[in-house]
């Protein structure tokens, strides 16, 4: 994980340099995450790992397969990639550009775990709190996991607070082991 990290860093980097120029940074985020979704199917992965294509029918056939949905400068982009035998690395790609995309913003995207569902105005409050605890604007996603048994669990990146009575029993279980 941290060797795709460290190789999709700097082709990133460059794709959101160049959208962030352009003032193209909803439209590169679209495309990289269709280039991503595109570049994790079976067939796709097979042509890209076959050696007797080169690395511009590799990339010839990769734009077509995404069709008119990517433009100029990203089949421009794809091409790098293909020279560079990264084209399995857009997944990887498409993630940091994200994460670049989001500090640019000041904005988070927020996973909140819970056993039951949560209300509007319960989902408003939390992103609220959360917004001034992060320094950020909060984009909630709410989801129901009946094993939590109650409380929520909260995803921020690499910040997670369990508050679950799964998580309270774990931690209590080994505290008595110890």
């Amino acid at each position: 994980m941290a060797e795709l990290t460290t190789l999709a860093r700097p082709y990133a980097k460059a794709a959101f340099e160049h959208a962030r120029a352009q003032q193209q940074l909803a439209a590169w985020s679209a495309m990289l995450a269709l280039g991503a979704a595109v570049s994790q199917d079976d067939i796709v992965q097979r042509m890209l790992k076959a050696p007797r294509l080169t690395s511009t029918e590799k990339a010839a056939a990769f734009n077509e397969v995404c069709g008119d949905e990517l433009n100029a400068q990203v089949q421009n982009f794809i091409q790098v990639l293909a020279e560079n035998e990264r084209l399995l690395l857009l997944p990887e790609i498409a993630s940091l550009f994200e994460l670049y995309k989001s500090e640019q913003e000041k904005s988070v995207d927020v996973e909140v775990t819970s056993a039951f569902a949560l209300s509007a105005d319960q989902q408003d409050k939390l992103a609220k709190v959360l917004s001034a605890r992060l320094s950020r604007e909060v984009r909630l996603h709410a989801a129901e996991d009946p094993a939590l048994i109650g409380g929520v669990v909260i995803r921020a990146g690499d910040l997670v607070i369990d508050g679950s009575v799964r998580g309270k029993i774990a931690k209590l279980a080994e505290a008595l082991k110890s």
